[in-house]
């Protein structure tokens, strides 16, 4: 085995190939039967030692290098992936020996109970002696014999529990299993940590929600593995379903008036998805009506992310920055507590970018049946299917993104769109000006360098492929005029660049997941820290699902859909910031403490006033006067030295109590652990 002292990258790729060569023996042992168990045993100690091995592989530098080794970097990712296909490979090589060997045990299970009852059934055969005045009371006894038999049988299933998921132990006394695999329960406690023993007799403790009653699988023969089988082929079975009905669906023009059976949360979903449907159709048809009537360029279409923004908060900042359960739902997969120096423990990602949207050059305006009433950029991760998160318009250029994605065609995709009414008929609308996407890794995997980019701005969805913005232009142009056009082509100009050592630092701090203005980082990391205090450090029971009163946290998600008061907090933080000193500033309790106090004296009583105008997109009117009372009311409260004077004056008249406005529920928040990135 290389070891880091003496381990070039020379030495690691001769382990490598010595562990290939044992990969392909057993690989060749696999087809006799009788050294399947042989095989396991290797599959998990060869597993080890790549594993090993891809460690070591991972400490090395350039710089331990005893000679001169061209294309290093080039070379170290080969046998990067070269190691962690071997252990891909051979880790579900051992799942499917495993799942093998469950079911030969449970088949053997079987023979025995199905002998030990054949027994038993001519013992009773033997015995059975007919009188003809006592027929009722035999066929009584009988009945009492076979419900006695019934819950002998059920004493014996009833510890028995098959696992619905793989489990790795993350302390010393739990105890790790994979999907489909029988253990024994032995004590079942009250915390949802049942101690359980497996096939091989060891013992620990094991999470209830991967675990389900054995006996549901236990009708008519205990193969285990097939009913575990026939549950997933059911599932992609109705997902087929599901997805085969939600193309009827959009294949329709309109949506159908179709009975629907079942409770009235499920009708209710139904219909807010039928009218989401009839949105999106009058929206393509208005865009059609445009096109036609030539008020629009071709390449325009109904604003796709806009689209998803509406249909939910899927894709909004607030759903990402809450936690995500594990799948046991028993603690948290993305918020830790840092023991060492205290508060949110930091998680570094794949992917942290920074950037700067320049400009956005000759974009083409619609005609003038249409009235402009706003222009805006909306950007997200896109890996080509699958959209994450969603920046419903730049406030400024600097912006930054985080992913755990490992897709290699992930990238920033860009959106400009306008709102739009129309002069004759008042219908008002969201339109795509085009798209752009920024691809950030090659090829082969590495990332893009840091510098500035000219991203050709396209036309239709980002679904749509080949397409221009205005395809009038290259048309009607010569072989010489396209070489001019090409110079008139709509563009985006984006600086990409890696974030500082003190960005970084706050950047880890945030979830996996997301996308933002470069302004907003301080503030959510400080609402990260106060769920940390909230959720890991000041709970005294950690299973206790109670509401937890913290206005901050209760009405933070609400908030961040109203960029107008964001921008209050940012104005009134980056105030009290400056009054403090860099001592000040190294206490992070102090500084936390500071932004609650900032919190409840700016933004908080605007979230619950009357007088200020309710949020409406692209609405001139309502914008001004929105700005005019946020402002009066931030110089109020720095003038009388905190809000109490807003709160209790008649100038300002507020909504009704009420206790969800300070109550955090956390397990209303999180969000559902999915497989993701």
């Amino acid at each position: 085995m290389a070891s880091l002292r003496r381990g070039s990258l020379r030495s690691v790729q001769a382990t490598s190939d010595g562990l290939q060569s044992q990969v392909d023996v057993l690989l060749k042992k696999i087809k006799q039967t009788d050294k399947r168990d042989e095989v396991y045993e290797g599959c998990i100690q060869l597993k080890k030692s790549v594993d090993e091995t891809l460690d070591i592989l991972h400490k090395l530098k350039k710089a331990n290098e005893l000679t001169n080794v061209s294309n290093y970097d080039q070379r170290k990712r080969s046998e990067e992936r070269r190691l962690t296909g071997m252990s891909e490979l051979l880790r579900e090589l051992a799942r499917r020996l495993a799942k093998e060997r469950t079911k030969q045990k449970m088949d053997d299970i079987d023979k025995n109970t199905k002998s030990q009852a054949a027994a038993t059934k001519q013992e009773n055969t033997e015995d059975t002696v007919d009188v003809d005045d006592d027929e009722d009371e035999d066929e009584d006894d009988d009945g009492d014999d076979e419900d006695e038999e019934e819950s002998d049988e059920e004493e014996d299933t009833a510890n028995l529990f098959i696992a619905i998921s793989d489990f790795e132990a993350q302390e010393e006394h739990d105890l790790s299993f994979k999907k489909s695999e029988i253990l024994t329960i032995l004590n079942e406690k009250p915390d949802g940590w049942w101690l359980g023993e497996n096939a091989q007799g060891i013992q620990g403790l094991v999470p209830k929600t991967y675990l389900q009653v054995y006996k549901k699988y236990n009708q008519g023969t205990p193969n285990v593995a097939d009913a575990v089988e026939d549950e997933e082929e059911e599932e992609e079975e109705e997902e087929e379903d599901d997805a085969e009905d939600a193309e009827d669906e959009e294949e329709e023009s309109e949506p159908q008036n179709v009975k629907i059976k079942g409770s009235k949360a499920q009708s209710k979903k139904t219909q807010s998805q039928r009218i989401a449907v009839k949105k999106v159709v009058s929206e393509l048809n208005a865009t059609d009506v445009l096109m036609t009537m030539g008020a629009i360029p071709e390449g325009f279409r109904a604003s796709t992310l806009a689209q998803l923004l509406a249909e939910g908060n899927e894709f909004h900042m607030s759903y990402y920055l809450q936690p995500t359960l594990t799948q046991s739902k028993l603690s948290f997969k993305d918020l830790h507590w840092d023991q060492v120096h205290g508060g949110v423990r930091p998680r570094k990602t794949h992917l942290t970018h920074m950037f700067t949207l320049w400009s956005c050059r000759m974009i083409p305006l619609p005609g003038p049946a249409v009235q402009v009433l706003s222009r805006h950029v909306r950007f997200c991760l896109f890996d080509g299917q699958r959209v994450t998160g969603i920046l419903p318009s730049l406030l400024d250029g600097d912006c930054f993104v985080r992913s755990n994605s490992q897709s290699s065609g992930i990238g920033i995709l860009f959106e400009l769109g306008l709102t739009y009414i129309r002069n004759v008929t008042g219908h008002q609308g969201e339109l795509s000006c085009g798209w752009a996407f920024l691809q950030l890794f090659t090829v082969n995997g590495d990332a893009v360098p840091h510098r500035t980019y000219e991203i050709v701005l396209n036309g239709g969805t980002p679904y749509e492929k080949g397409l221009e913005v205005d395809p009038t232009l290259s048309k009607r142009a010569s072989l010489f005029q396209q070489m001019m056009v090409s110079r008139k082509q709509p563009k985006l100009l984006v600086k990409l660049q890696l974030p500082t050592t003190q960005m970084r630092t706050i950047l880890n701090l945030l979830p996996d997941t997301l996308v933002g203005p470069k302004c907003y980082i301080q503030l959510l990391a400080f609402y990260r820290q106060l769920l940390a205090d909230v959720l890991l450090k000041d709970r005294i029971n950690m299973q206790s699902a109670d509401l937890i009163c913290n206005p901050v946290l209760a009405t933070f998600p609400e908030l961040l859909e109203q960029t107008d008061i964001f921008d209050a907090l940012r104005s009134a933080w980056s105030e009290k910031e400056i009054t403090l000193t860099r001592s000040v500033k190294r206490d992070q309790e102090f500084m936390k403490h500071s932004f609650v106090q900032v919190y409840h004296d700016s933004v908080y009583p605007l979230l619950r006033s009357i007088t200020l105008p309710a949020n409406k997109w692209a609405d001139e009117e309502v914008e001004i006067s929105r700005w005019k009372n946020i402002a009066n009311f931030l110089q109020q409260s720095q003038e009388r030295n905190g809000s109490l004077y807003g709160l209790l004056s008649p100038e300002h008249a507020y909504h009704a109590f009420d206790i969800s406005e300070i109550s955090y529920d956390f397990l209303g928040m999180t969000r559902k652990t999915v497989a993701v990135d």
